[in-house]
């Protein structure tokens, strides 16, 4: 399958300097990428297959790559992306796969991944039925999917505090990351009952979510052969 076929994101893309300026930006919450490595690692087994979904810079999967044995997979629609998590791993001296494609459209065998991770894209992808699928189509019967986004409520004192103490941002790029949160993010980001009815029209079938600072951690399961 083509991993061009159609536009696989909302908006403006991801690429030239505004992946730049993202990956620098969030390079600086580094901690809270360490922290979600470790929930993946307490979730998969040593030598566990796992894909990342629209991974950007990286972070989490060489933060990942760095608590286990894992065959790690980073799928993204963004050339520049690709090529900046390329080159962060080559520094972290890790071996990651990074590659270029469609979350809806992902150019990867059937059955082949224990375990999906996609951290801050869901929103942004212009299919989430379909990406749903494609996600449930690559996971081994039996694995799993944890999808972490933003609450649509998030109040903007939260975001504001998000930026500060956990983005670790000042000045300019705050503004700008605030701007950001306000305009666009949270108006694209999905409700518990949208995700469910997201979730309900897919292969899964249904998802549990739970609460999590401004954000959601939606969980999914492909059933195991009996």
């Amino acid at each position: 399958m083509s991993s061009t076929v159609t536009k696989g994101y909302k908006g403006l893309g991801m690429n030239g300097f505004i992946a730049t300026w993202y990956a620098k930006n969030t390079q600086k919450n580094i901690g809270a990428y360490r922290r979600l490595a470790q929930l993946v690692a307490e979730r998969v087994s040593e030598g566990a297959t796992i894909l990342e979904l629209a991974p950007g810079p990286g972070y989490l999967s060489i933060e990942l790559a760095k608590l286990g044995n894992y065959h790690i997979t980073g799928l993204d629609i963004s050339p520049t992306f690709v090529e900046i998590a390329q080159a962060k791993a080559m520094e972290a001296g890790v071996d990651i796969d990074f590659r270029l494609g469609n979350a809806s459209r992902m150019s990867l065998a059937d059955n082949l991944f224990d375990f999906i991770a996609c951290s801050a894209a869901f929103k942004n992808f212009s299919e989430p039925v379909q990406a749903l699928d494609e996600m449930f189509r690559v996971l081994k019967p039996g694995g799993k999917a944890l999808i972490i986004d933003l609450r649509p409520d998030a109040s903007i004192k939260e975001i504001e505090t998000h930026i500060r103490e956990d983005m670790h941002l000042t000045g300019f790029n705050s503004l700008l990351t605030k701007w950001a949160f306000k305009s666009l993010l949270l108006k694209r980001a999905h409700t518990k009952d949208e995700i469910r009815r997201f979730a309900s029209r897919s292969k899964f079938k249904s998802c549990t979510i739970d609460d999590d600072g401004i954000g959601l951690y939606i969980n999914l399961e492909k059933p195991g052969i009996d």
